[in-house]
């Protein structure tokens, strides 16, 4: 990648950062808990297939039941990061210089690819996203988010080039779980997100809609998980949200992969909810976790 770049050489990437920085009083602490910086194949969603550099964070509210890295939900003291195959210093959270420079390891000799922010919740953590993008420049930003947190979407969106947004349904989430300043000894500086994420079904209307309306014509996808458990009438609400708020973005139909609280879905899951969104007039694509099944993460 580009060597990372400061005042007027980071030209309107680096004013849009700063801009959505300023909306955050109280998160000028801008290191994140990082759990991996890697480069592989992106598995899911509109870029399918990309070569891309992942950079994946810690700290997740939510409890999906079918998550498949439980591991990234909660901080721990004794936590270290692997950027890029190396641990950089003895402190859980990473600057984002440092992660930067951790992209430029992965991609060692080869072209810049599009990089990826993953988690967890990226958007737990704003402070540290507005000063990464100031770092990348232009460099394409896509943005893997549960949309729990509308306002800081709101606040953030011109950082990234898309958004992948998952359709989270009720009865396949427990409680959520709020990570807050104190919970970690060695949360330090850091500064999660103020905007507590949706704990009712009606509160989930709510933030799916608002994170939809945010993201109707814009570079951006939908995606909904469907488990074993997964309830057709949910499915088929947040379907229509999607054909009413952003008709535009295209549809991914996930079947999950088994994992130990929930199972892959039958045919006769499935089959209904892409028949219900064609009938909706959505662009539509079922598709698996790819990068599960090539066994690469």
């Amino acid at each position: 990648m580009d060597a990372p770049r400061t005042g007027s050489e980071a030209g309107s990437s680096a004013r849009s950062a700063s801009s959505s920085e300023d909306r955050f009083p109280g998160h000028g602490a801008d290191v994140a808990p990082v759990l991996e910086v890697f480069r592989s194949i992106q598995g899911e969603g509109r870029y399918l297939g990309q070569p891309q550099v992942f950079v994946r964070l810690r700290g997740c509210p939510l409890r999906c039941t079918y998550c498949d890295t439980p591991h990234s939900w909660v901080l721990r003291a004794d936590q270290r990061p692997d950027l890029g195959g190396e641990t950089l210093g003895d402190e859980l959270f990473s600057s984002p210089f440092q992660v930067a420079c951790a992209i430029a390891d992965v991609e060692a000799d080869g072209p810049p690819l599009p990089i990826s922010l993953t988690g967890g919740e990226p958007l737990v953590w704003p402070g540290f996203l507005a000063s990464l993008a100031r770092l990348t420049g232009d460099r394409p930003l896509h943005l893997e988010t549960a949309g729990a947190h509308p306002r800081t979407l709101a606040a953030l969106l011109g950082l990234f080039r898309h958004v992948s947004l998952d359709l989270k349904l009720p009865g396949d989430l427990d409680a959520p779980v709020e990570i807050r300043a104190g919970d970690v000894a060695a949360l330090g500086d850091a500064v999660p997100v103020d905007e507590t994420a949706p704990s009712s079904a009606a509160d989930w209307t709510a933030t799916r809609r608002a994170a939809l309306d945010l993201l109707a014509g814009r570079d951006a996808c939908a995606k909904l998980v469907v488990t074993d458990r997964t309830s057709e009438r949910e499915a088929f609400e947040a379907l229509e949200d999607l054909c009413e708020l952003a008709p535009d973005l295209p549809l991914f139909i996930q079947p999950a992969t088994a994992v130990p609280r929930s199972g892959a879905p039958a045919t006769d899951r499935i089959t209904p909810l892409w028949e219900y969104a064609l009938e909706l007039g959505l662009e539509t694509r079922v598709v698996p976790q790819v990068h599960r099944a090539l066994a690469i993460r």
